[in-house]
Formats: structure tokens, sequence, C-alpha cells
């Protein structure tokens, strides 16, 4: 029975139709990850956007991959290129482009190609407003999200911003993936408590890659 916890066969918990947690899953990799991580970093360091209201985001940002995400007072996007540095974003990592695969696959979900990884970073206080994500060209693809370092409460509702969310418990390592009937389900992060993580500090870092 210990086997079926092991982090090589991670727990594996459905939130809704085609929303499901995969408990532990990127803890395999975790080394890779977070040497992959500072990588990007370096090359496109943590910013806080500006929504197009002209409201400052409480989390730092950062991009990898073909595309990155973007806002600013002209709206929100996609850009191939840094708008800070006018250079191309960092490529995405193979280790990054391995997890989500891997775990798109294990949802249900194969075929999962990435070609973008916004990377959100909390602070004690910050948080993420429900909201979907549908920036992107074909909604069907899934959404991938690695929670890594400070636990974090995930609010995952339904395809309209007046259903009532679920509020799931993230710890570092879980791994979120939704799609088919849940891809436009609107979903947020509650205000981040204090903490320290004995790798990561007092943060709370957050990947998510889409197909745009």
């Amino acid at each position: 029975m210990m086997d079926l916890f092991s982090f090589d066969q991670p727990s594996r918990l459905d939130i809704a139709e085609g929303a499901v947690l995969l408990v532990g899953r990127a803890l395999v990799g975790e080394e890779a990850l977070l040497a992959a991580l500072d990588t990007v970093v370096a090359g496109a360091p943590f910013r806080h956007m500006v929504t197009p209201g002209g409201f400052t985001m409480s989390v730092a940002m950062t991009n990898c991959g073909r595309a990155g995400w973007v806002t600013d007072r002209r709206g929100y996007r996609y850009t191939a290129e840094d708008p800070e540095t006018g250079q191309p974003w960092p490529e995405m990592p193979g280790a990054f482009a391995a997890l989500a695969r891997e775990a798109a696959t294990e949802a249900g979900f194969p075929g999962f190609e990435p070609d973008a990884c916004l990377i959100n970073r909390y602070e004690p206080g910050a948080k993420m407003s429900l909201h979907q994500d549908k920036d992107e060209r074909d909604f069907s693809k899934p959404i991938v999200s690695v929670s890594l370092g400070l636990p974090a409460i995930f609010q995952f509702g339904g395809l309209s911003r007046s259903d009532r969310p679920s509020k799931v418990p993230l710890q570092h390592g879980d791994v979120m993936v939704w799609g088919g009937p849940s891809r436009l389900a609107y979903h947020g992060i509650l205000p981040l408590k204090e903490g320290q993580h004995p790798r990561l500090g007092r943060n709370r870092i957050n990947l998510t890659f889409r197909k745009t």
C-alpha cells in the first residue's frame, strides 16, 4: 500500500470534469526544475506588470518559450519578445517541457506541446483574482500549472465568474491540469500566507504552461 503514495506514483485527485490535481508530481524532477528556473530568470528577470486598467499586479512575472504572456495599458497578449529588453524570451528548458507533456498525458490530455510558460512569483500577501485563461487561440489544449515553494489555496470555479469556486490546497511539487469542459473555468489564488520554504524562501513559484 505504501507504493500508492510514493512520488513515482503520485496521487491523482479529480477536482472537476477535465480538472486533475497530481499531488507531488513535480518532486521527482525538483532539482532540474529549480536549476532551469534560475537560468530563465537570469535571462528575463521577474517584473510587476500593469493591467490595462492601470493596476500594478501583486504577483511578479516572467516567461520562457516561443511566446510570453504580457499585460500593460494596451491589453493582455502574447509576444515573441520580452518588451523590457526587445530580445526573445528565454528558451523553454527541457525539464519544463517534459514535465508539462507528461503531466498532461497523465491527466488525460496526450499530445500536449506547450510553446509558452508564464512564471509567477508570489510573496506573502500576493494573490491572483479569479480569471479565465482565454488569450490562447486553441482551447482544445489544457493548462498545466506547477506549484513550487510556499503552499497556497487555489480557487477553481466554473464557466461563470459568479460560480462558487472550490478551494484546493496546493503544496510544493503539486501539478494542476485542466482542459476539456474545464478549460475556461475561472480560477485564482487566495492571498499567500507568510512562511519560509527551505529552497525558495518567502516565495511561491507557479509555472503555467500553455499552447498559444
